[in-house]
């Protein structure tokens, strides 16, 4: 599936930013195999002093970009075309529940895809005992690890409640899941906490998500999203498996990966610091527009 992305982010400061210095994580990724990028083009205005583009540890492309002149706002465009041909995985070939962490155990690379980075602490997800505790109820009798994460996932999406008004991006994932609500951050955030709880590592992945409209009705313009879900180590053959808890779906061709990390605070859209005073706004509007005839 071939997919046009537009981007429109805009942050706006009550008082004008004397200087700044920010990290954007917006580009779709390439992924061989599953994911490949066309091209990329992001404007910004106005015109940083300074731009960069780099690559982080776990692949990610990032562009930072540094302001030395006053401005009372940013304006980031993003237009990209990306080649998506992802499919949930078929057979389930991941190692029973009870055996993954002697399948750990014997892997030893530390590359940016081993799941070694993603089992510990990280600097949004600490150990839970309460998210522990429901992910084992929610998996209940031990089958494949594959069968704990949809259980896991699946039993997140009965429970809680997406409202869009209810947390923050700054919000602790514990205070939403005794809540019992949130936005696709909390959800990924809370399924992580649950997964690594039990032992299997697991990481965020930020993306943009195509929407479909109602049968018979126009699709809107802007109302596709950028998008959080979870990505889920299934042992050493079958490898890192995604899914999106918001929708409790196996990840497919509707999901466009920007990038992967620990939590949202590797992959975080726009990050770094300013010198202003006062309230800051954001806001942003996605279109995912499908170019292949049939969507």
């Amino acid at each position: 599936m071939q997919y046009d992305i537009v981007l429109n982010l805009t942050q706006r400061y009550a008082s004008a930013a004397t200087g700044g210095r920010h990290v954007l994580c917006l580009a779709p990724a390439d992924l061989p195999g599953s994911q490949r990028t066309i091209t990329t083009l992001i404007d910004i205005s106005p015109r940083p002093d300074e731009r960069i583009v780099r690559t982080d540890f776990f692949g990610n492309t990032l562009t930072e970009i540094a302001f030395r002149q006053p401005h009372a706002d940013i304006q980031i465009k993003v237009r990209a075309r990306v080649d998506r041909r992802s499919s949930p995985p078929g057979l389930d070939i991941s190692p029973p529940f009870k055996r993954l962490a002697q399948d750990l155990a014997v892997l030893r690379t530390l590359d940016r895809a081993s799941p070694h980075h993603f089992l510990g602490p990280s600097v949004r997800v600490a150990p839970e005992p309460l998210t522990k505790a429901y992910a084992l109820a929610a998996i209940g009798a031990p089958g494949s690890t594959l069968q704990a994460v949809k259980a896991i996932g699946l039993a997140l999406n009965r429970d809680m409640r997406f409202d869009a008004k209810a947390t923050t991006v700054d919000t602790p994932f514990q205070e939403a899941f005794a809540q019992r609500h949130g936005v696709c951050q909390d959800f990924t955030h809370i399924m992580i906490a649950c997964l690594r709880g039990v032992g299997i590592p697991a990481g965020y992945v930020s993306g943009y998500l195509r929407t479909r409209p109602p049968p018979g009705q126009k699709r809107l313009a802007g109302a596709d999203s950028m998008h959080a879900w979870v990505r889920a180590w299934c042992g050493a053959d079958m490898g890192w498996v995604e899914f999106d808890p918001t929708n409790a779906v196996l990840v497919g061709d509707d999901h466009v990966v920007i990038g992967y990390g620990r939590d949202y605070s590797d992959v975080a859209p726009v990050r770094g610091v300013l010198r202003t005073a006062g309230r800051q706004s954001s806001d942003h509007t996605v279109d995912v527009i499908a170019l292949d005839q049939d969507a």
